[in-house]
């Protein structure tokens, strides 16, 4: 049997970038929305789903059974390996690894390490004192703009973050360049090829199916 998909995200949310995914793919899935800022994340009927209370999940019903997949890289790694056209990850075992590498660092260092500290400080503190919050969340947009001067260059003579071609990298890009906007970062002034690839992005009509299905807004 050709396998279901239910994709549980939250608009603007990492899971963004699975939710591209899926779209660029052209397979058959149900959005289903769980707006974190509402808390659905943290009810019983989302938490019997994922226990962790974060999205993505991705409800997986196929010739095995039914079964669910969390963590963005997770799913799109899953996703473009089960369905390889069009390919979104390169069939070159280093390139490979090296989209990993990219996926895996905005994931850890660029998401937890660095846009939470600016968005939820105070979750990195057991001081309810109102400077000490907003010191992590200083060092937090100090953090991110090192990361993004760390992108700009990456991406300097690219068409694409991997060379030639369009890839789930560049979803990933995209939910950080929004998240940088919204951190107060003016992305488009301080880091121009970083934001002309995000124009070449947002260009594509599964990309825009995927933003407009959000309703959230990029720049």
């Amino acid at each position: 049997m050709s396998p279901e998909y239910r994709l549980f995200h939250s608009p603007g949310a990492c899971s963004l970038a699975p939710h591209i995914v899926l779209e660029e793919l052209g397979i058959a899935y149900e959005p289903v929305r769980v707006v974190i800022a509402e808390g659905a994340n943290r009810k019983p009927e989302y938490l019997g789903i994922n226990p962790r209370g974060r999205v993505p999940a991705l409800g997986i019903k196929d010739e095995q059974g039914e079964r669910v997949l969390t963590e963005s890289v997770a799913i799109a790694v899953y996703l473009a390996r089960r369905h390889p056209s069009p390919s979104l990850l390169p069939e070159d075992p280093e390139q490979f690894v090296r989209a990993l590498e990219w996926m895996n660092w905005l994931a850890t260092t660029m998401h937890q390490a660095g846009v939470r500290t600016v968005f939820r400080p105070e979750r990195f503190t057991t001081s309810t004192d109102k400077a000490a919050i907003e010191g992590i969340a200083e060092a937090g947009r100090a953090a991110i703009r090192i990361g993004y001067a760390d992108i700009e260059e990456r991406l300097a003579g690219k068409a694409w973050a991997m060379g030639d071609a369009f890839t789930a990298v560049d979803a990933f890009l995209l939910v950080h360049y929004r998240w940088g906007n919204r951190c107060g970062v003016d992305m488009r002034k301080d880091y121009p090829t970083y934001a002309a690839l995000m124009d070449r992005v947002r260009a594509r009509p599964a990309v825009a199916r995927a933003v407009a299905h959000e309703a959230i807004q990029i720049d």
